[in-house]
């Protein structure tokens, strides 16, 4: 047989030549190489130019939410890979590790969440798809197989998997791949800064808001609508922090209609919001959670869907075979990942996580606030726990996008001062590391502050 030559663009840098990235344009990576990062200690890394950044992004997805030295995950690991490396979790096989890990998430972290029964899934993504399809499944198994649609949230993020990107509404992460999933439907977000309302207050969008929902759910059906599945506060769609009462009023027009709520935790679980769950933030219970990133601080891939009692009782009956969970990834259940999950929820309880990002983060958004009178290109600084937004815009007193030149020249200064963050559209994504200092903030809000200085002049 002959060999088949590769293919080599001699424009491409050495990566791009290799392999693609995900959400970057194979073209634009030949012309713009990637950041190489070959090292990471504490809470900062180390890129190929040998730059120390201060990393504000958590690993550049807000998933390395204990830094890069967390020893007890790394030997936790260890000895898992010498005693059992793998074995399925498929049709009943178990193991220690996945069975001490789903106690910890039922008994010691979202009982209070009203969760019984955990799914595990190897990633974020998976846990979303894994909630539709047991969405789906539910009311099937209970009588209701007209349920089967879907509303979330415009500018919402549900991940890359057919399903989650069926719930997400950004054109640029949809459109190449249309038509997507049948049955999801989107309504606006509550974002005071910019809403199709033109409605600065909280109040009176979230009322807005909500009678869109309901408009929506009256006019699909209310018996034919699965779940609304939304982000206690969204991540990349622009990290949406709703006003108090949205929340709540979910859980009401839910209940009133007989429909699930889904809450994706895959950013906001495990205290980045100031609370163990993003949705206890807001006083309300959901019926499905989604976890990953925070669950093995990026040292591991794996997810979780967390179900309720209302759920777990509907399955745990003899359905016959409509009630057989037909659904499973290779790496359910892992019991090198849930070790390194059991390890990593341990060091949240030792260190305290949760109150630290509260704390911090409550002085992460003051610090940005106190950036408004630095430039005039800030439209809007939010924030909740140590999730934080500089939203640009492109004239001072609009809410018009910023150019992308600006902004990349801004991610690019803030790199420069030493600090890393994510460049999202018009915004500055801050997410770092959980075990922040109140003087690492203050080093990122220093950062930020020359960045946008430079712009400025």
């Amino acid at each position: 047989m002959n060999d088949i030559p590769f293919s080599h663009n001699p424009s491409l840098n050495a990566n791009a030549s290799r392999f693609w990235h995900p959400m970057q344009s194979p073209f634009e990576l030949a012309e713009q190489p990637p950041l190489e990062i070959v090292e990471g200690q504490g809470v900062h890394v180390v890129d190929s130019r040998g730059r120390r950044l201060l990393d504000a992004t958590a690993g550049g997805l807000s998933n390395v939410t204990l830094g890069y030295s967390a020893a007890p995950i790394k030997e936790a690991i260890a000895r898992q890979l010498e005693k059992l490396p793998y074995f399925s979790s498929f049709r009943g096989n178990t193991n220690k590790p996945a069975e001490e890990l789903a106690g910890k998430l039922i008994d010691e972290w979202f009982r209070d969440d009203g969760m019984a029964r955990v799914f595990f899934t190897s990633g974020g993504s998976d846990a979303v798809d894994t909630a539709m399809r047991l969405s789906r499944q539910y009311w099937k198994i209970t009588g209701a197989g007209d349920r089967y649609k879907f509303i979330a949230m415009r500018n919402g993020y549900h991940g890359t998997h057919f399903g989650g990107a069926s719930l997400n509404s950004r054109p640029a992460i949809r459109r190449a791949y249309e038509p997507l999933l049948a049955g999801c439907f989107h309504i606006p977000v509550p974002l005071p800064f910019r809403n199709p309302f033109g409605e600065a207050d909280p109040e009176r969008l979230t009322t807005l808001c909500i009678s869109m929902l309901e408009e929506e759910i009256q006019f699909q059906g209310g018996d034919t609508v699965a779940a609304i599945i939304v982000e206690p506060v969204s991540g990349a769609g622009g990290l949406v922090v709703p006003p108090p009462r949205f929340w709540p009023e979910l859980r009401r027009v839910c209940d009133k209609y007989g429909i699930l709520l889904v809450a994706d935790e895959v950013i906001t679980g495990f205290g980045r919001t100031g609370d163990d769950s993003g949705s206890r933030g807001w006083g309300v219970k959901p019926d499905i959670m989604c976890l990953a990133k925070a669950i093995s601080s990026g040292y591991f891939p794996l997810g979780a869907a967390l179900v309720n009692d209302r759920i777990a009782s509907a399955f745990e009956q003899d359905n016959g075979p409509i009630g057989i969970v037909g659904h499973g990834y290779t790496y359910s259940g892992s019991p090198v990942g849930c070790a390194a999950a059991i390890a990593t929820l341990d060091m949240y309880r030792n260190l305290g996580t949760t109150q630290l990002s509260r704390e911090n983060g409550q002085a992460l958004v003051a610090g940005l606030e106190a950036l408004k009178p630095v430039c005039p290109w800030i439209g809007d600084v939010r924030g909740k726990g140590l999730m934080a937004c500089v939203e640009m815009v492109a004239e001072p007193g609009t809410n018009m996008n910023a150019n992308p030149h600006m902004m990349m020249a801004i991610g690019d200064a803030t790199a420069e001062a030493g600090v890393l963050i994510r460049v999202n559209g018009s915004q500055l994504l801050i997410t770092p590391p959980l075990i922040v200092t109140r003087e690492e903030v203050e080093t990122i809000v220093d950062a930020v502050r020359q960045a946008l200085a430079q712009i400025s002049n």
